[in-house]
């Protein structure tokens, strides 16, 4: 039987998604011309730099080592970041607007009763902080698309009809990356760990 525990995909996950949000969002920053918007990515950059780095020393700690993932498509989402897409596109892109269909994953996180104290309190800051953040990310959405106004009378591109459809396939393709985060995290909680 082996001493390893259980959860250790699970800080995996946390440590390496954690840490390639902090770096599309950190190029994200540097784009935005909104103040409220820096704001806001500025306080959920920090939360997900220092997730990163908590979960990995806590993998540490454990006497295991991160293993970094190459199928992330994290450029991907730097160039994105950085694009010229409004903040409102960026948002919808990222699925930031919606992400409390995707951390409702966590609900569950605490039925494996053998993780430890110490990766139990991190675990629990971390997931009050997403949920958090998510709030944060939900009402800046808000904002933005209130200022947007919605779509333009009329036909065509900018009709209603089609502002509608546009809607719909920004929130399918966040629902599809959502789908595929929380596949990678899955995945992670049944990935072994190496011992260093």
């Amino acid at each position: 039987m082996s001493d390893k525990p259980s959860y250790l995909g699970l800080l995996n996950a946390i440590a390496v998604n954690e840490a390639n949000a902090y770096r599309y969002l950190s190029v994200w920053i540097d784009t935005t011309d909104d103040p409220e918007v820096k704001a806001v990515l500025r306080t959920v950059a920090w939360r997900e730099g220092e997730h990163g780095m908590s979960f990995a020393k806590r993998i540490d700690e454990l006497g295991y080592e991160l293993r970094q993932r190459d199928d992330l498509n994290v450029q991907e989402r730097v160039d994105l970041a950085g694009s010229d897409l409004t903040d409102l596109e960026k948002m919808e892109r990222f699925g930031l607007h919606c992400l409390d269909d995707v951390l409702h994953a966590f609900d569950n996180v605490f039925q494996d009763h053998t993780i430890d104290i110490e990766t139990g309190a991190l675990l629990g800051r971390y997931i009050a902080e997403e949920f958090d953040s998510s709030r944060l990310l939900r009402c800046c959405y808000d904002a933005l698309k209130a200022r947007a106004g919605g779509g333009a009378a009329g036909t065509g591109a900018g009709s209603p009809a089609a502002a509608q459809l546009e809607a719909v396939h920004d929130k399918l393709d966040a629902l599809c990356r959502s789908v595929e985060e929380l596949r990678q995290i899955v995945c992670a909680q049944s990935m072994p760990a190496e011992a260093p």
